[in-house]
């Protein structure tokens, strides 16, 4: 069996239909991992007592086991100690599986960009009469936002082409797509071909969305 460009051609439109189930996932697990990451950060910056020593045990525990496994456990395995989760579908665990994952590394950025940021901020703000609360919404994060965006980009990236693996857990994405066609025509290099593509192309955009809006938020500093 040669190269069939025709046939790959004709499943691009089947594949892209699963698209935003695709996007679906990588969209909500970023808004919740951002929260979550958030979070995280600024228990790990404040030594929270109790609090970051969880946190701390948290972040080992999600940067050092594979996303896979804890997808597994996400859907295989939890329902079978916490029975309210028996009912939890394969796109749900998927979310949280990826909102786990990813929110231990982005916690790290963040809190890396909260402490790049010059204590003279933080000190300014409280003598102005602001709290912490006050002076890490207002002055600390959009400070630290511009400095963490590279990362936090470059893990919304990298969550997108994660979401592959929920086909494993029963979900019906452009990977999922992709398997099943494959299957039925044999022809697994074309279309195996075509989802790498896609996944491509949507890479190509976001980095380009990247770009833009690291200049609108480094414009100020370029003077």
């Amino acid at each position: 069996m040669g190269f069939d460009f025709g046939y790959m051609l004709d499943l691009m439109p089947i594949l892209l239909k699963y698209l935003g189930t695709t996007m679906a996932m990588a969209v909500w697990g970023l808004l919740f991992a951002l929260v979550l990451s958030v979070t995280l950060a600024i228990i790990r910056v404040f030594k929270i007592p109790v609090l970051d020593q969880l946190s701390q045990l948290y972040i080992s525990f999600f940067r050092g086991t594979p996303l896979l496994v804890q997808l597994f456990l996400m859907y295989y395995g939890l329902p079978q100690v916490i029975p309210a989760l028996v009912g939890l579908d394969a796109f749900s665990a998927s979310v949280i599986g990826l909102t786990l994952h990813f929110a231990s590394y982005m916690a790290e950025s963040i809190r890396a960009a909260i402490i790049g940021i010059d204590r003279s901020q933080m000190e300014a703000a409280l003598s102005i009469g602001m709290n912490s609360s006050q002076a890490m919404r207002r002055i600390i994060l959009p400070q630290a936002t511009r400095v963490a965006l590279p990362s936090l980009m470059n893990y919304f990236i990298d969550m997108i082409k994660s979401t592959s693996l929920a086909f494993t857990l029963g979900v019906t994405e452009i990977m999922a797509k992709a398997q099943m066609e494959a299957s039925s025509s044999f022809r697994f290099f074309e279309a195996f071909l075509a989802v790498a593509l896609i996944y491509w192309v949507v890479v190509l955009m976001l980095t380009r969305v990247q770009i833009w809006a690291e200049y609108k938020l480094n414009k100020a500093y370029l003077r």
